[in-house]
């Protein structure tokens, strides 16, 4: 639930902060006060678009803050955590937007910067704003076949899934044996030169390292000479001569001599050296050991250094074509199997491909079908809660209906799908276009609802629609931006009712300009302008009892000033107050029963 706002240069709002409770809250104003800013505000502390040329004329950016309430636990107290942002104090969540005069946007999060990406995700567990601009939305059949969706919930969400996984696979496979049907050629002449590219490795069989060690083997057996001096030199040093005429003591004879002139003295630090000479002799004596046996391996072996050459040469031929060493050549010769796997253009690789569409199709097919029928049963009872909903909005004799409608393919459709012998499209969300439509009174035609219904009634289709969809898909807070427009006279009275009655389940907020709908607030806050300097800025302030007789007599006529618009303001908050006492019992009464079922 929203707690509080607060707006800072934005339009024509300088600075305003808004105190929000549970039920009804209605803000009001004269035109071009700045109504709608309120809920420009709320537009972006959902993460929505940021334009420069709301940022208030003197001021380098507007700021909107909002405090909401989000019990641990809940998906909002999630995504929060899930951005690293920190609850205050009192456990509120704090969303911050800042939009400044060149365009840019920052968002904040319980104190940490956010993707405003994490605003819009926080804002569809907490609020839904709706305005004028959703009614013309509401005529477009993709949002139409999305109102259903949403209220029909997992029940269409789950097939719809393991559908857009399947068509996802059909459209794949189909891709690729449309490709290999009608690139064959090209793709012939590619697996030509793959495959000779890959005989030709495979005839010379290299293995991986191969030339790094074809390499180190050559220039050893070419400095035989070198190294058998190096070694024998080396073994020298250590061991000394192995001829006994010759008097050439070596490492280890020094070694030993002073081992044994460290045991025979008495002093303890110089036997205590002694261990230390062992391990020296240990490690002197492997090296030495090691030497012999390099000598021995260092022949001369001028076939072998022949043969050795000659297998660099075979390398060094495949080197030059596919890559820079060995290891490259092999990983060329994997990457381009595969490659030529995928080439494949004989009649039976496409008589596979094409088995594996047809059998995708069928799999396809039937997702589509239990998806459309899970619709036409969702939109059965949407109707009919529609219709429900549009009886207490003066509406009685209207009826709407929800037609689930299959989508016919074009004739070069790519991805037509043959559903019961028709063929049809089979879009992302499924092979269906949905329409609601409206029936007006009993005989006349069923219309859609962009061609046989007015601004108002269009208005009150809406309005009914997120009624039943706030059961549907509950969101804590609901405002809505003049859906009321085109709408007067008993409807403006039945309108107002219905808010109230949402608002016992929902914090329900409303910029209205009718003051039957404002009658039936729990908190009424106006918005009022006031011009000093050349320059016209606007606050918003709750109104007590008294002052709420003022203003709606004010949105009644004009009459604010005198008698009689006063008494008519007074009588409409009596009424209201009164009819929302006479709902109360009814209330009670539905939830028992709803209890019972």
């Amino acid at each position: 639930m929203l707690i509080e706002m607060r707006i800072q240069g934005l339009g024509v709002i300088d600075e305003a902060s808004i105190e929000l409770h549970r039920g009804l809250t209605v803000v009001t104003g004269e035109t071009g006060a700045g109504k709608t800013m309120v809920v420009t505000g709320l537009h972006l502390l959902s993460g929505g678009r940021a334009e420069a040329s709301r940022v208030r004329t003197g001021v380098e950016r507007a700021v909107v803050e909002g405090r909401f309430h989000t019990p641990p636990g809940s998906p909002a107290a999630e995504v929060a955590a899930n951005a690293g942002a920190d609850p205050d104090e009192d456990g509120s969540l704090i969303a911050v937007r800042t939009v400044s005069t060149d365009g840019r946007s920052r968002a904040h999060l319980g104190g940490r910067s956010v993707p405003v990406g994490v605003l819009a995700e926080l804002s569809e567990q907490l609020i839904a704003v709706h305005g004028q601009n959703d009614q013309l939305r509401l005529t477009r059949p993709a949002e139409q076949r999305g109102v259903l969706d949403r209220f029909a919930g997992e029940a269409v969400a789950e097939p719809l899934g393991r559908y857009r996984e399947l068509r996802e696979q059909w459209v794949a496979v189909s891709n690729e044996l449309v490709e290999r049907t009608e690139k064959s050629r090209e793709m012939a002449r590619e697996a030509d030169l793959l495959k000779h590219g890959l005989a030709e490795i495979a005839a010379v069989d290299p293995k991986p390292g191969e030339d790094e060690e074809l390499h180190a083997e050559a220039r050893r057996l070419a400095d035989v000479d070198q190294l058998r001096e190096a070694a024998s030199g080396a073994q020298f040093s250590l061991s000394g001569a192995a001829d006994a005429e010759v008097e050439a003591v070596g490492a280890l004879g020094m070694i030993a001599e002073a081992r044994r002139r460290f045991s025979s003295t008495e002093d303890p630090k110089l036997r205590d050296l002694e261990p230390r000479l062992a391990e020296a002799s240990v490690l002197l004596t492997d090296v030495a050991t090691e030497l012999v046996g390099y000598l021995e391996s260092l022949d001369a072996d001028p076939a072998r250094l022949e043969q050795v050459l000659a297998r660099q040469q075979e390398l060094k031929q495949l080197t030059r074509k596919y890559a820079a060493d060995i290891d490259g050549v092999l990983e060329w010769a994997r990457v381009s199997q595969e490659r030529l796997e995928g080439l494949d253009t004989s009649e039976e690789a496409l008589a596979e491909l094409a088995r594996r569409r047809d059998e995708l199709a069928g799999q396809l097919a039937e997702a589509a079908k239990e998806v459309s029928a899970e619709r036409a049963a969702a939109a059965e009872d949407l109707g009919k809660a529609v219709t429900e909903e549009l009886g207490g909005l003066a509406m009685a004799h209207a009826t709407v209906e929800v037609a689930v409608l299959p989508r016919v393919a074009e004739a070069d459709d790519p991805v037509a799908l043959t559903i019961d012998g028709e063929r049809l499209h089979a879009g992302r969300e499924g092979v269906d276009d949905v329409e609601l439509r409206l029936i007006a009174h009993p005989g006349a035609p069923a219309l859609p609802v962009n061609k046989g219904a007015s601004g108002g009634e269009l208005s009150r289709v809406m309005l009914a629609l997120e009624v039943v969809l706030s059961h549907a898909d509950p969101v804590p807070t609901l405002v809505f931006d003049e859906v009321d427009a085109g709408v007067g006279g008993r409807a403006a009275v039945e309108v107002g009712r219905r808010l109230a009655r949402l608002a016992r389940s929902h914090q329900v907020i409303v910029v209205t300009h009718l003051p039957q709908v404002a009658a039936y607030a729990d908190r009424h806050m106006v918005v009022s302008k006031v011009a000093e300097g050349g320059l016209t800025s606007s606050g918003v302030r709750v109104l007590d009892e008294s002052e709420r007789v003022v203003e709606l007599a004010r949105m009644l006529a004009g009459l604010d000033f005198t008698y009689t618009g006063r008494a008519h303001a007074e009588e409409l908050l009596d009424a209201a107050r009164t009819d929302k006492k006479a709902d109360e019992p009814a209330r009670k009464t539905r939830k028992r029963a709803a209890a019972k079922k």
